[in-house]
C-alpha cells in the first residue's frame, strides 16, 4: 500500500538514490552483523522517544511489544491525516487512529498528533463545498475542531502545518488551504483553531529537509518567526530529519541548533538515515552502515546540545527496519534502529550512548 510519505521520494537525493541502488555493491546480510545488545532507549533518555506507528503494527504481537518497551511516544504515521478521516461524502472515520490512542493510553505511552494541514492533501468534500470564504473557512475550523478534540487530553501535540516551505525553500507552497484562505492566514487560522480545541496541547510546524537545503530552513526559520510576530500559537517547530548515510553532520547540527535558537520547542519528528539513498555509484555497504551509526550519535548529541526545556522528544519513523516507509524504495534499505528481526543495531547503540 503506497502511503503519503512516499512523497518524500521527490527530492533530487532520493532519485539519485533510486536510480543507484541497482548498482553493483555488495550488501551485507543480518546474519553477518555482530549482535548488539542495548538496554530500552525509553529508559536512557531524558526526553521522550517516539516512533511512527500504524493501527495495523499493533496487531503484531512482537512488533507491539518492542513498541511498548522502547517508546514513550506514539506518532499516528498516516491514518490522523485528512486522506484517512475524511471520507468523500464528509463524514470523518476514526477507528484506526482510535486504535493507537487505546494502545498508547493502555500502555502508558503519550499521543503525538500528525497532521491536521498539509498541502498535499485536499480531500473531495473540502474541493465540493461552495466558493464563499464563510463555509470553507467554517468547515475548515469545525475539522480541526473535531479532530483535536477528539483526542483532548490525550494528545500531548499536533504537527499543526506540515511542510508548507516549497521544496527549493523559494517561499511556500501553493495547496487548497492556501487558495481559499490564504497563503499565510490559514496557517495562522490552523494554529489557532487547534488551541481552541484544546489549549493544552503543543502545537509544530513541521518540514522536512532542512539539514539538506540551508535556503529551505532558513525560509522555514522566517516563517516560524512570522507565525509568532502574528499571534499564532505556535509552541514549537518539527525537523523530520529524514536523512542519507552520507549526509554532512555539521548541517545536522546547524539544522538542530538553528531551529533551537528560536527559544520553541523542538521535536525531531520522523528521524531516520536511508542506506540506499545515499550518493555514489558504487556502495560500501559496511561503510554506509558506520555512516549510518555516526549520524544517529550526531543527531541525539545535537539535541542533547538544546537545552533540556526545549527538547520535546526525539520520534524514529518506525523502529524495526521491515516496517520502514523507505523498503518501498528499495527493499534492501536498513534506516532504523532495529533491525527487521527487532534486534538493536550499532545505529541504536551509537543513538543510546550519546543520550545515556
Amino acid at each position: 500500500m503506497i502511503l503519503p510519505n512516499s512523497l518524500y521520494g521527490l527530492s533530487r537525493r532520493a532519485v539519485v538514490g533510486g536510480a543507484l541502488a541497482l548498482a553493483g555493491c555488495q550488501r551485507p546480510a543480518s546474519s553477518q552483523v555482530a549482535p548488539v545488545h542495548v538496554p530500552p532507549l525509553k529508559s536512557l533518555a531524558s526526553f521522550p522517544v517516539g516512533t511512527a506507528v500504524q493501527a495495523v503494527h499493533l496487531q503484531d504481537p512482537v512488533l507491539s511489544g518492542l513498541i511498548a518497551a522502547q517508546a514513550s511516544q506514539l506518532t499516528p504515521e498516516w491514518e490522523m491525516k485528512m486522506e484517512y478521516i475524511v471520507r468523500d461524502d464528509g463524514g470523518f472515520r476514526f477507528d484506526a487512529p482510535d486504535a493507537i490512542a487505546a494502545f498508547a493510553r493502555v500502555n502508558g505511552l503519550r499521543l503525538f498528533g500528525h497532521t491536521l494541514i498539509w498541502y498535499a492533501q485536499s480531500p473531495p468534500a473540502f474541493e465540493a463545498l461552495d466558493e464563499s470564504r464563510v463555509s470553507f473557512a467554517e468547515a475548515y475550523r469545525n475539522y480541526i475542531h473535531a479532530v483535536v478534540g477528539r483526542y483532548r487530553g490525550q494528545a500531548v501535540g499536533w504537527d499543526v502545518v506540515n511542510e508548507a516551505v516549497a521544496e527549493d525553500g523559494e517561499g511556500w507552497r501553493d495547496s487548497l488551504w492556501s487558495r481559499r484562505l490564504g497563503p499565510f492566514d490559514h496557517m495562522v487560522l490552523a494554529f489557532q483553531h487547534a488551541r481552541e480545541a484544546d489549549p493544552a496541547a503543543r502545537l509544530f510546524l513541521n518540514d522536512y529537509n532542512l539539514e539538506w537545503l540551508p535556503k529551505k530552513r532558513a525560509t522555514f526559520l522566517r516563517l516560524a518567526e512570522r507565525l509568532m510576530a502574528a499571534g499564532a500559537p505556535i509552541d514549537g517547530v518539527g525537523t523530520q530529519t529524514h536523512i542519507a548515510a552520507d549526509q554532512d553532520p555539521g548541517e545536522l547540527r546547524r539544522t538542530i541548533a538553528e531551529l533551537g535558537q528560536l527559544g520553541l520547542l523542538v521535536h525531531v519528528s520522523e528521524f531516520d538515515v536511508s542506506l540506499s539513498r545515499a550518493e555514489g555509484v558504487f556502495k560500501d555497504w559496511r561503510r554506509l552502515a558506520e555512516g549510518q551509526a555516526a549520524l544517529y550519535a550526531q543527531a541525539a548529541e545535537a539535541f542533547m546540545a538544546l537545552p533540556a526545556s526545549q527538547r520535546f522528544a526525539f520520534t524514529f519513523w518506525g523502529l524495526r527496519d521491515a516496517e520502514s516507509w523507505l523498503k518501498r524504495e528499495d527493499g534492501a534499505d536498513t534506516p532504523l534502529p532495529f533491525d527487521e528481526f527487532g534486534q538493536p543495531k550499532a545505529a541504536a547503540a551509537a543513538w543510546a550512548e550519546r543520550v545515556a
